[in-house]
């Protein structure tokens, strides 16, 4: 059992778990991982009935039963959700989560997504900063369509890399498949994007700004000029701007503002409120203007930094 829990910590998240009723079955738990960048892909199973709670995720996480039943619960609401054979569950980044019961008969493909990573997918997809925060809608089906391809490529996905001699770990088919997974899993599950992401009609974001878009993402805290984004993306500033405003709907920075916004929304959520302080975040992603900041994230997330960080 405490190798379990260990190995579910290492791998996943910090947990605690109980066996709850092992009906003659003893605990025998087989839990078969590969990460693949930004995801954790697992084949996991107990043996006996077991009930594990933990914290909030950090991440998306989706399990998908091959066998058996997951009774979960997720967030203040305490929804309850049940993962099925038929039905995959994908749970939030945030919000208290419990596994109320893990039949003992369940083998489940258990994937954990980083969130970053998936959001930055999304933009990349849309060719601009989304106006709210990805949330997915938690069932999903795995009997047909998009939700049993996706299950069944992540499947594929890991007994190759599980296999170790495959090319699914090398550097030139590794990172597409990555790619290739958050991509589909953004097809597959439902938000306030898919239709936009399923119509393949809409604008392709032109080199220039992806150019500038992924500097800012790689280095949202650096003192970005609009010139020097400009000369990262290789145009002038008028067309930088111009370009912006077309496919981004906003200037270059107010999109440097939108993304370091995020990514102090991020760290403030995930953070000790006894350990860390609002202004140490907004510094460190290159806000040095208190009152402004404090401003600039009210009107982009509704609350007060403070009130975030305390959860």
């Amino acid at each position: 059992m405490d190798e379990a829990r260990e190995e579910i910590d290492a791998r996943y998240y910090a947990n605690f778990m109980d066996v709850i009723d092992t009906r003659g079955r003893p605990f025998a738990a087989r839990f078969d991982t590969v990460g693949l960048g930004p995801l954790m892909i697992g084949d996991l199973g107990c043996g006996a009935d077991v009930r594990m709670r933990f914290g909030e995720l950090g991440a998306f996480h989706l399990n998908a039963p091959q066998s058996g039943t997951m009774e979960l619960r997720q967030g203040r609401s305490g929804r309850r959700l049940l993962a099925t054979p038929e039905e995959a569950v994908l749970l939030d980044p945030s919000g208290d989560t419990c596994l109320d019961r893990w039949s003992g008969d369940c083998r489940t493909l258990s994937v954990k997504i980083d969130a970053a990573a998936l959001r930055d997918r999304l933009e990349g997809l849309l060719g601009r900063s989304p106006d709210r925060r990805l949330a997915l809608e938690p069932r999903l089906d795995i009997t047909r369509g998009p939700g049993l391809s996706w299950v069944t490529f992540a499947r594929q996905v890991a007994a190759g890399a599980l296999a170790g001699d495959g090319l699914a770990t090398h550097e030139l088919v590794s990172r597409p498949l990555q790619e290739a997974l958050l991509n589909g899993l953004l097809l597959a599950a439902e938000h306030p994007w898919r239709d936009e992401l399923a119509d393949p009609a809409g604008p392709v974001r032109p080199a220039p700004v992806k150019r500038a878009t992924d500097a800012v993402r790689a280095r949202p805290e650096h003192p970005f000029t609009t010139s020097e984004l400009a000369a990262l993306a290789r145009v002038s500033v008028r067309r930088l701007q111009e370009s912006f405003r077309q496919y981004v709907g906003m200037s270059p920075m107010a999109y440097v503002r939108e993304v370091r916004l995020e990514r102090v929304h991020e760290e403030l959520r995930a953070g000790d409120p006894d350990g860390l302080s609002v202004g140490e975040v907004a510094w460190r992603w290159g806000f040095t203007h208190p009152g402004r900041f404090a401003a600039q994230y009210r009107a982009r997330f509704g609350e007060t930094p403070s009130r975030t960080l305390r959860g």
